[in-house]
């Protein structure tokens, strides 16, 4: 009887419910934050059933919770791996503010900036005089109150601001950590995340405060000069079902903007805001929590960990890529037993599973040089392929090159010049009428030019000059503080985006890449059995050296933009990378120098090596402090 086959369970069956226990932390979080705010809200008219759970304070509860609840629900549909990215913020803006992620941003901000809305409206007391309705003359006339109007104008704008900060900051993106922390705090990172969202509380709250203080103002204005009769008109149409409300559409003749509405609504701006700023720093925070489950990686668990691992790595799914390719960097630096099992693991019918993590890590180490090597190229055409013409019968009769009007005199006169334009554009559409014109015809236009323009206003509307002017003034307009940095091209962003990829720039995947194949090869020397690391080690170090020279030589000679006024060649995300590759030859080169000739590496290459892998300004120990990668906007 044939043994049975185990099945290898794909990596997204393990990887699915760690992100979804991250998902159940970050909605805890919220969960408590709702309540907290559900008690701030309570009339506090019963002591009791001002904090108790199963009551008024329980259903605020609920309510708020949904209003955080759709935020999560836009990140999880949206989130990305890596920082966005693009030359500047206004190549950003045309490149991917059109589209219909940003429209769902502005739909469930709206979704919860509404409901928001009506919660705290329900927990204000009468005196606060926010109804829909107010009365006059003894409760005899009823009109709207457009005080309510002004209100929920507030908490509109509110929306559409925190919206579109969302797609300006990137909020979607995920950060993964490119520092080497160990074992033992790794367990731990639990705790760790769970506490730096909560040392983020400060900045929450003094960034919710500008931004409810700051749409205030705005809010205002908008209100009175654009939306007031818009707004005043539709709440007419929608309360008059229901109130015995004038028929006159005539808008009130008072004010409705004071001191004790702005006061209403700034607070309720900061709760929705700590909300938001809550919900989207919770995500952010523990889903790029390293993927391990009990202090292990998150394959361990299965019948097969080795082959559910390689079906992550071969995922066409960047985030399920990237995460198994984390889970891999954790097993060559900590996982001895794992490091094992890899080494051992060869008699899978479609190779080994060294060689599977070999081709891979590889390939996406050499993107990187393709990547340099395409830069500036022209993009290449496919040709369409050649059909035979096929000799149809004529259906009708040539077309006649005959004057479209018959003159009836030879003399040149204003109807024969149009008759001879009009037939020269009929017979060639490519040509111009100018370029028709005969030698005595553009002279005696250039003399006409001579008379009308001097000599320096034809060298001004000359084509080199008109650029330099254009180009001086533009350079005007860049360089204002307030109004040039949404137009500059960076030199940071424009390398990042060469050297790391586009739409997304994800740095981690390159350094895991990079440990997980230079450290599988040093360990390779005790703990492979079967001596199978040892062929690829020439080609692990010829691609690392290339792939360094390439980098090096790109970062040098890579132009600045005229528009980047402040000139930084700073790059930390390519410097990582360098420093991450250089690390790992040098590791490799220390320990297979002395077996060079068996492994067939002339001296030319080890002295390549050694020269590339040469570290410079960038310890090692720096690599635990990275900025986090900048938002390439």
């Amino acid at each position: 009887m044939a043994p049975a086959t185990v099945r290898r369970a794909p990596y997204k069956d393990f990887l699915q419910p760690a992100l979804q226990r991250r998902f159940s932390s970050t909605a805890t979080i919220l969960l408590g934050l709702s309540y907290l705010q559900s008690v701030l809200l309570s009339g506090w008219t019963s002591y009791f059933w001002s904090w108790f759970p199963i009551g008024p304070a329980g259903f605020r509860t609920l309510f708020l919770f949904t209003c955080g609840l759709s935020i999560l629900v836009l990140r999880i549909a949206q989130y990305h791996v890596g920082a966005r990215a693009s030359n500047s913020t206004f190549h950003a803006f045309t490149k991917y503010f059109f589209s219909i992620h940003t429209l769902e941003a502005f739909l469930f901000y709206s979704f919860s900036s509404a409901l928001f809305s009506h919660v705290y409206l329900w927990s204000l007391p009468d005196s606060a005089n926010l109804g829909w309705v107010t009365y006059y003359s003894g409760g005899n006339r009823t009109r709207v109150n457009e005080r309510t109007l002004g209100f929920f104008t507030y908490m509109a704008v509110s929306a559409v601001a925190q919206a579109f900060f969302h797609f300006y900051h990137d909020s979607d993106r995920l950060i993964i950590n490119v520092s080497r922390p160990e074992g033992s705090d790794i367990k731990a990172s639990g705790d760790a995340s769970l506490n730096k969202v909560l040392g983020e509380v400060p900045a929450i709250l003094i960034q919710s405060g500008v931004r409810c203080l700051s749409v205030a103002p705005i809010a205002a204005i908008v209100h009175m000069t654009v939306l007031r009769s818009f707004v005043w008109g539709w709440a007419l149409f929608f309360l008059r079902p229901f109130y015995n409300i004038p028929k006159s559409n005539m808008l009130p003749p008072t004010q409705p903007w004071d001191l004790p509405l702005i006061f209403r609504c700034v607070m309720a701006g900061l709760l929705i805001n700590i909300v938001w700023k809550t919900a989207n720093h919770a995500f952010s925070t523990f889903m790029v929590k390293p993927p391990l489950k009990n202090g292990k990686p998150l394959t361990s668990e299965s019948k097969d960990p080795n082959g559910s691992l390689l079906n992550g790595l071969k995922s066409k799914k960047d985030q399920i890529r990237c995460f198994a390719l984390w889970e891999l960097a954790y097993i060559a630096r900590n996982d001895e037993g794992r490091r094992k099992a890899i080494f051992q693991d060869i008699d899978r019918k479609d190779g080994s599973t060294w060689s599977h993590i070999f081709v891979h890590c590889i390939s996406v180490i050499k993107t990187i040089e393709s990547r340099i090597d395409e830069y500036g190229k022209p993009a290449v055409v496919p040709a369409a392929p050649v059909q035979p013409e096929e000799v149809r019968a004529r259906s009708s009769a040539p077309l006649k090159e005959d004057p479209i009007f018959q003159s009836k005199t030879v003399n040149r006169t204003m109807r024969g010049e149009v008759e001879k334009a009009l037939t020269q554009v009929g017979r060639h559409p490519g040509n111009s009428p100018v370029s028709q014109l005969s030698p005595i015809a553009k002279k005696t236009l250039r003399g006409a030019r001579d008379k009308v323009l001097s000599k320096e206003q034809q060298e001004a509307l000359s084509s080199p000059q008109l650029k330099s002017q254009l180009q001086t003034w533009a350079l005007k307009v860049i360089s204002n503080e307030y109004v040039g940095w949404m137009f500059r091209q960076q030199f940071r962003n424009r390398l990042t985006a060469v050297v790391l990829g586009t739409p997304y720039s994800e740095l981690s995947q390159y350094v895991n890449a990079t440990d997980v194949l230079s450290l599988l090869a040093v360990n390779s020397l005790v703990e492979d059995p079967f001596g199978r690391v040892h062929k690829d080690i020439p080609t692990i170090v010829r691609t690392f050296t290339t792939v360094i020279s390439k980098i090096e030589a790109f970062k040098a000679n890579f132009p600045i933009h005229w528009t980047d006024v402040e000139q930084d060649r700073a790059t930390p995300e390519v410097d990582v990378l360098i420093t991450s590759l250089k690390t790992g030859l040098g590791q490799v080169i220390a320990e297979f120098e002395p077996y060079s000739s068996d492994l067939r590496l002339t001296r030319t290459d080890i002295r390549l090596a050694k020269e590339a892998a040469a570290l410079q300004d960038l310890p090692r120990e720096d690599r635990t402090r990275l900025p986090e990668m900048q938002q390439t906007r």
